[in-house]
C-alpha cells in the first residue's frame, strides 16, 4: 500500500467554492505526475474539467474523479477509468494500478479537504465506493472500500 506524502500534495479550490458546511455539491478531481510523484487535486462544486483536459492526461486517464451523493445519508464515490476510448495499458492492469494506490488516493481527498471533515465530523463515518468504469463486465464494478475515517492521517 502507498501513503500518502502531505508534502507532494496540492490542493486548489474552483470558484465559488461550495460552503466547507455544505456536503452536495462537493466534487475532487485528483491528478499526479508520473515524473515527480506529486498530486494535485481540485475541489470545487464540479470536476475540474480544465485539470483532465490535457493531451497526456486524456492518454493517460489515470486521474481519479470524485463526488460526494446523499441518498439516504452521505456517501463518497470514486470513478476511475479502466478502459474504452485512448488509454494507455491493459484494463486489468490498469484496474490493479488504481486498486493498489486507492488508499493514497482516499488519503489525499480526507486530507486534502480536512476542514469540511472538521466541520462535518459525521462524514468521517461516510461509506466510500468505488465505480472502476470498464468494457469488460467483469472489471466495470462498484467496490465498497469502507468510511472515510479509515483513510485519515495525523502528520506531524
Amino acid at each position: 500500500m502507498t501513503k500518502l506524502d502531505p508534502s507532494k500534495l496540492s490542493v486548489r479550490f474552483l470558484d465559488p467554492v461550495p460552503p466547507v458546511a455544505q456536503v452536495v455539491p462537493r466534487c475532487y478531481t485528483l491528478t499526479h505526475s508520473d515524473r515527480t510523484g506529486e498530486l494535485f487535486l481540485t475541489i470545487g462544486g464540479d470536476f475540474d474539467r480544465e485539470q483532465i483536459s490535457g493531451f497526456y492526461t486524456r492518454l493517460m486517464r489515470d486521474e481519479v474523479l470524485a463526488e460526494w451523493r446523499r441518498d439516504e445519508s452521505p456517501a463518497l464515490h470514486l470513478y476511475c477509468h479502466v478502459s474504452g476510448g485512448l488509454v494507455l495499458g491493459g484494463a486489468a492492469w490498469r484496474a490493479s494500478i488504481f486498486e493498489y494506490h486507492m488508499p493514497q488516493v482516499l488519503q489525499a481527498f480526507r486530507y486534502g479537504d480536512r476542514e469540511h471533515f472538521r466541520a462535518l465530523p459525521e462524514l468521517d463515518q461516510a461509506p466510500v465506493y468505488v465505480h472502476f468504469q470498464a468494457r469488460q463486465r467483469k472489471l466495470n464494478r462498484i467496490t465498497p472500500w469502507g468510511t472515510c475515517g479509515d483513510f485519515a492521517i495525523i502528520v506531524d
